[in-house]
C-alpha cells in the first residue's frame, strides 16, 4: 500500500504518519507539506527518521500536485483548521478557500489521474450554527449539558450531534470550505470511480499540537497554564462552561485502515469521528484538571461573544461504531497527560508553534 499524506508535518498528519510507521505494517508513506505553519518544520526530521518520505509541496499549487509520485490512497490532512479563519484579521477568506477548497480540488485531480482513493478529514464545524447556538443548555457538574426534554433538531441526542444534523449555512467560512470540499470529493469519487471516505472529526488533541487557542484549545490551555500565561474564559458570560469532546488523531488509524481496505461497499461515505460524550470537557473542567496537576493560576472572565462559538458541541460517532467497529481508545485524561509531558519537555512550544 502506497500512502500519500497531505499536511504531513502538521499535528494531525504527522501523528497519523508516525503511528503508521511505528505499526510496522508494510506500506510506503510519502508526505507533503508547504511548511507554511510555524512548528511544522519540527516534524520533518523525526518523520524521515521513521522512514516517511517528506516532500515540499503546496496543495494549493496544481503543478506541485501533478509532480507527486503515484499512491494507492491519499489522506487529506492539509487545511487551515481555525473556525476564525477569514475573519480574524490574520488570514483572508481567499487564503482560507485556497488552503481548504482549492487544495482539496488539486488532490482530487491527483486521485483522478492515478486512480487513488481519498480520505478527507473534515470537521464538526460543518454543522449549522443557528440550531447549535440556540440549543437549550443547563449547567451540570461545571459544564453545559443539553436540555433534551422537548423538541430537538434532527440528528441531536444525548450522545451528541449525528450526521443527519443540519449542515445548512451559516456554518462559518471555515465550515463552508470543508463542507464544499466534502461535496466535491463525493462528486469526484462517484463520477470517476475511485473510493472516497469523509471523516468529520471532533476536537482533536494531543502532544505536539500547535499552540493556538483557535486551533488546539486543550494543548494551548495546558501549555499556557504551565507557563503562567494569561488565560481567559471567552463568551458565555465568561463562565468557562462551554463543552467540546476530545479525540487523539492516532485513534483514527484503525478506522482509516478499514476504510482503505473496504473496496466496493455500501457503507456510508460520511461519518462522525469524535471522542463522544464520555470524553467531553468544559474549559472550567479543564482548568480544574490543570489546577490539580500544576497548582492555581488565575483565569480572567471575558464575556465578549464571538460569532462562531457554540455552548456545546459533542459528536455522536455511533455510525462509525456500527459501520466500522470503531471507537476511540485513549481516555481524555490520557490525552491531557500526554500534552502535559510534551509541554514540560518543550518549554518554548507556544512560541515555536504560534510564531510569536
Amino acid at each position: 500500500m502506497k500512502l500519500l499524506v497531505a499536511g504531513v508535518c502538521g499535528f494531525v498528519g504527522s501523528t497519523l504518519a508516525r503511528t503508521w510507521a511505528e505499526a510496522g505494517v508494510p506500506r510506503q508513506i510519502t508526505g507533503i507539506d508547504s511548511f507554511a505553519r510555524p512548528g511544522s518544520e519540527t516534524n520533518r526530521l523525526e518523520l524521515r527518521r521513521r522512514g516517511v518520505r517528506v516532500l515540499h509541496a503546496d496543495v494549493r499549487s496544481a503543478t506541485d500536485c501533478e509532480a507527486l509520485p503515484p499512491a494507492d490512497f491519499v489522506v487529506d490532512a492539509a487545511a487551515n483548521p481555525s473556525v476564525l479563519a477569514g475573519v480574524d484579521g490574520k488570514t483572508s477568506a481567499r487564503q482560507l478557500l485556497e488552503h481548504n477548497l482549492l487544495g482539496t480540488i488539486n488532490l482530487l485531480e491527483y486521485c483522478r489521474r492515478h486512480r487513488a482513493g481519498l480520505i478527507l478529514l473534515s470537521t464538526s464545524r460543518v454543522y449549522s450554527l443557528p440550531p447549535l447556538r440556540a440549543l437549550p443548555v443547563q449547567v451540570t457538574d461545571r459544564a453545559y449539558a443539553p436540555v433534551l426534554d422537548g423538541a430537538r433538531p434532527p440528528g441531536l441526542s444525548g450522545e451528541g450531534v449525528a450526521e443527519p444534523f443540519s449542515t445548512e449555512p451559516p456554518v462559518s467560512l471555515y465550515g463552508a470550505s470543508k463542507r464544499a470540499s466534502e461535496l466535491l470529493a463525493l462528486e469526484y469519487g462517484g463520477t470517476y470511480g475511485f473510493p472516497v471516505w469523509i471523516d468529520r472529526c471532533g476536537l482533536l488533541a494531543g502532544a505536539g499540537q500547535f499552540g493556538r487557542a483557535d486551533q488546539g484549545i486543550f494543548a494551548y490551555w495546558i501549555n499556557g497554564w504551565l507557563r503562567r500565561r494569561p488565560l481567559s474564559f471567552t463568551g458565555f458570560g465568561g463562565s468557562g462552561h462551554q463543552v467540546r469532546d476530545c479525540l487523539h488523531p492516532a485513534d483514527l488509524v484503525p478506522l482509516l485502515d478499514r476504510q482503505m481496505a473496504a473496496g466496493s461497499t455500501d457503507a456510508p461515505r460520511t461519518v462522525n469521528v469524535g471522542g463522544g460524550r464520555v470524553s467531553a470537557l468544559s474549559l472550567l473542567q479543564l482548568s480544574d484538571w490543570c489546577r490539580d496537576r500544576l497548582g492555581p493560576h488565575p483565569v480572567a472572565a471575558d464575556g465578549q461573544e464571538r460569532p462562531f462559538d457554540v455552548p456545546w458541541l459533542v459528536l455522536d460517532a455511533g455510525a462509525a461504531r456500527r459501520t466500522w467497529s470503531w471507537a476511540p481508545q485513549r481516555r481524555t485524561t490520557d490525552v491531557l497527560d500526554e500534552i502535559l509531558r510534551h509541554a514540560e519537555a518543550n518549554p518554548t512550544w507556544l512560541e515555536t508553534s504560534a510564531g510569536g
